[in-house]
């Protein structure tokens, strides 16, 4: 093999080049069941000649709707894409109507599903979805086709110089696959990717991941139908990584233990959840052991990389990573070298003191648009920088638009979205994609994101507003877990604040106050209004007098995906949490 042009020749590469035993692991019945190099190859190809038996023709739709990444996906995401057909993987946590939508949009002709839960939804619309001829699940379903049915389809090889034939007509600008973008308004958009955008997207990328090929582990648990989780799985199949898949977001406490990872992919939700739980255990310790684990917390949020601090700061961290930081290590599985961190701003007090800790969170920014990777942090040659998303990678052009605006050109850039001229249009222009963020390049290259451009608005005053950067900010304070900055058209900017409940409690428990136990009591308590008030004051001080939060109401409810509040990438839906909380809207603002 001299080059790597089309996604399945990720895992042939590998073969070639350094095959290992533990290409792909999955938990199964308490035990981890090890796929090889060559298993897997062998098995997409049975997967081929299975899809070659049910009649799937070139461009033919597939889709996959997985609750959990394992490794029948992978042996199914090579075995479609080397016959011709595409892979359009789906969010599992979506409503049914969405499945439909989806389904019929892409006219998929077959389904996969992981289990019951989502085969219950699927067949809810079932008879909505005309073109979906079959459906099988990976998990055994009574009344439904399994995955080990599917194979067996293939078992014969007599098919095999079928799937050669296809697989050799496969060109690197011909479509691979359709990923559905959640979007926080109106209908998913079908965001086209060619095996080329994120093929190159890969190669362009790997360079700034330090890996040594066969002698890393991942534990993968980011939804793999998001190009993201899915881009990097390939940059591990690049490198030989053995990959081993989370059994759930519940057991990832668990099975990073067990599997002892040195790369993991995050967003900075899950890496704010861990940080919470350290600081929670912290804060249950006493005398000195209560006063060290405090002092290396401060010492971390003061962290600058490459020394910058001088010596006498450097000699105090190293005893802080001695005493305190190894036991955060050990608790994520004691290897763990590097956390990649995207689809959302991470908050710089994390990436210091996580870095601080020698587990360094390495941000980086793109979108499904762009297969995903434009610009990423890189520990090595000075290419860490806090509070930005890193240098842009190799052969990716960015340039800042006279309005902010970030738009991009390369081989990255989807093709278009799927059955829309007009919104392609729309955001490709002159040969740029435009990302519709704002951001800016300093001196040394490094990308900073500041806002969504159609998220800032103008106050009645005509000043605007950039909420990201104020949310970003007040989202620092250990009391606010999740804020929506308001005040469009309004004289003033306000917020919704949903509060770290967690937090609150045990802050009111140091100070002996006592809390309910329902939320609904607890965001009327005088004191936590009080505290979480000096909270958004001091931050506020950062910002002009224009764009300072004059009033805010506190939420009872932990915004989430399921309640409406969060895409399934865990951006806010902004109109639906205005429409959530349209009584507090109008008591801020109409009161």
């Amino acid at each position: 093999m001299t080059s790597i042009t089309r996604l399945f020749d990720f895992p042939y590469h590998q073969l070639e080049k350094l095959p290992i035993s533990d290409a792909l692991v999955s938990k199964k019945n308490g035990k981890w069941i090890k796929t090889s190099t060559q298993e897997y190859v062998d098995l997409a190809n049975q997967a081929s000649r299975a899809l070659l038996a049910l009649g799937v023709k070139p461009n033919d739709k597939i889709a996959v709707i997985s609750s959990t990444n394992r490794t029948e996906w992978h042996i199914l995401d090579i075995g479609v894409l080397q016959i011709a057909a595409q892979n359009v993987p789906v969010y599992p946590t979506i409503g049914e109507e969405d499945y439909e939508y989806i389904l019929n949009h892409s006219e998929a002709t077959h389904c996969f599903v992981s289990d019951q839960v989502v085969y219950d939804k699927l067949m809810k619309v079932r008879s909505q979805i005309p073109n979906l001829k079959e459906i099988y699940s990976f998990d055994t379903i009574s009344g439904c086709h399994t995955w080990e049915q599917f194979l067996a389809l293939g078992d014969s090889t007599e098919l095999q110089a079928e799937v050669e034939i296809r697989k050799n007509s496969v060109k690197t600008d011909d479509l691979a696959t359709i990923i559905y973008t959640s979007g926080t308004t109106g209908k998913p958009k079908g965001v086209m990717l060619s095996h080329r955008n994120i093929a190159s997207n890969v190669l362009d990328s790997e360079k700034r991941i330090p890996f040594a090929a066969g002698k890393s582990r991942a534990l993968s648990f980011l939804p793999i139908c998001h190009i993201y989780e899915r881009m990097v799985v390939y940059i591990y199949q690049y490198y030989s990584v053995s990959i081993y898949f989370a059994e759930s977001i519940e057991q990832l406490s668990a099975n990073l233990k067990e599997v002892q990872p040195t790369v993991m992919t995050a967003v900075p939700r899950l890496i704010e959840k861990v940080y919470d739980s350290i600081y929670a255990k912290g804060s249950e310790l006493s005398g000195i052991k209560k006063k060290l684990f405090f002092w290396a917390i401060n010492l971390g949020l003061r962290y600058e990389p490459y020394g910058k601090n001088g010596a006498w700061y450097e000699f105090q961290l190293s005893i802080a990573r001695k005493l305190i930081f190894s036991k955060w290590k050990a608790g994520l599985g004691g290897n763990l070298e590097l956390i990649v961190s995207g689809s959302a701003a991470l908050q710089p007090r994390l990436a210091r003191v996580f870095a601080a800790a020698q587990i360094p969170v390495m941000e980086g920014y793109g979108l499904s648009e762009t297969s995903p990777v434009i610009a990423v942090n890189d520990q090595r040659n000075g290419g860490f920088r806090i509070g930005t998303v890193g240098r842009v990678i190799d052969n990716v052009e960015v340039k800042i638009a006279k309005d902010g605006e970030i738009l991009c050109k390369g081989p990255n850039i989807m093709l278009g979205y799927y059955k829309d001229p007009e919104k392609t249009a729309e955001v490709l222009k002159d040969g740029y994609f435009h990302t519709g963020d704002i951001g800016m390049i300093d001196a040394d290259g490094f990308l900073k994101i500041t806002d969504r451009k159609k998220e800032m608005f103008k106050t009645s005053g005509g000043k605007y507003i950039a909420p990201q950067l104020l949310e970003n900010a007040m989202k620092q304070s250990r009391f606010i877990e999740n804020i929506m900055v308001i005040g469009d058209g309004e004289k003033m900017p306000a917020a919704f604040v949903q509060p770290n409940f967690v937090f609150v409690r045990e802050w009111a428990k140091m100070h002996q106050i006592e809390l309910s136990d329902d939320n609904k009591e607890l965001i009327k308590n005088e004191k936590v209004i009080a505290r979480i008030d000096q909270e958004i004051e001091g931050i506020n001080e950062r910002f002009g007098n224009w764009e300072k939060i004059k009033r805010f109401e506190l939420t009872p409810e932990v915004w989430s995906i399921d309640g409406g509040h969060l895409t399934p990438t865990m951006k806010l839906k902004r109109k639906a949490v205005l429409e959530l909380y349209r009584d507090l809207y109008d008591k801020i603002y109409r009161s």
